[in-house]
């Protein structure tokens, strides 16, 4: 099957998945419920939903493992069952997956370094157990998302660098200040985040959450004036969030979505999913705009 960055460069536009936690919810998943659980639980509604994307063309997917570290699984009881279960989660989307890639997907722990709630050497130890367990689950490439301090990205990179063969690939959340310039919730914006990440050695780098698809179109420039060659990635949710009836709802369709696609494209995106309230149908969309250019 050979690497992502080996098809980026023949010059093809990857196409990645859309929501995770969405789809668990809609398929029953309950508030206060471990997601990563369900690798173990209900293995089959976890694998329809990595079909699911496979099916309306993403050329990779990614595993229910967000949620994954012994930090976060913690809160269940799970700590424990951090390996069982990232690994559940990387061999259900590779059974999906087919001759598709597997994303093995990382999230920040929840922990503030800078705060001293833990130590570096804690954090990292909790990301290596998890790279692990994904890698011998089937996991093509690691993907450490969703990120918002650059320390706390850093370790995760170094991680899976050190105790995976994978490919790395690391993408922060930003989000648009009163003054246009967009900065993660710790105030990194998308060129410290070159700076400081793209020496560590990842192969692929980006965003994710945060904005739609319009945002990122920005977000992609200014990553571009950094560095034109490494391959970027981006993970757009469906619109800016609004609230209705008590709900949180993403309300872009997935031909509004797809309308953006060749203008992120122009910007210099390599791989285009979806985040927060993106379905099967906006990446289908994503797919065959992105299949004619």
């Amino acid at each position: 099957m050979g690497k992502i960055t080996d098809r980026i460069k023949q010059g093809k536009i990857l196409v990645s998945d859309g929501a995770w936690g969405t789809f668990l919810y809609a398929k029953g998943l309950k508030p206060g419920q471990c997601p990563e659980l369900w690798n173990i639980e209900h293995p089959d509604e976890v694998f329809d939903i990595a079909k699911s994307y496979i099916d309306a063309g993403a050329d990779m997917v990614e595993t229910n493992s967000f949620g994954g570290s012994s930090f976060k699984l913690i809160h269940y009881g799970l700590a424990d069952r951090a390996s069982e279960l990232n690994q559940a989660a990387a061999g259900i989307s590779r059974k999906a997956a087919g001759d598709k890639f597997v994303l093995g997907s990382v999230g920040p722990t929840g922990k503030i370094l800078m705060m001293g709630e833990v130590t570096p050497e804690e954090v990292y130890e909790s990301f290596k157990e998890q790279v692990i367990a994904l890698e011998k689950g089937g996991a093509d490439a690691i993907i450490i998302e969703t990120f918002t301090d650059i320390d706390e990205a850093r370790l995760a990179i170094r991680a899976a660098k050190e105790n995976t063969t994978r490919e790395v690939i690391c993408t922060m959340t930003f989000e648009k200040t009163v003054d246009g310039e967009y900065r993660s919730m710790m105030g990194v914006s998308p060129t410290e985040m070159m700076q400081e990440l793209v020496p560590e050695g990842v192969d692929i780098i980006g965003a994710n959450c945060g904005n739609g698809i319009e945002g990122m179109i920005q977000i992609v420039k200014e990553i571009r004036l950094c560095n034109a060659v490494i391959p970027v990635l981006v993970h757009a949710n469906a619109g800016m969030p609004v609230y209705d009836d008590g709900k949180t709802v993403f309300p872009e369709s997935p031909i509004q979505t797809a309308s953006y696609v060749k203008a992120i494209i122009d910007a210099g995106v390599n791989i285009i999913g979806g985040c927060c309230g993106t379905t099967p149908e906006h990446i289908r969309q994503i797919a065959l705009v992105a299949r004619e250019l």
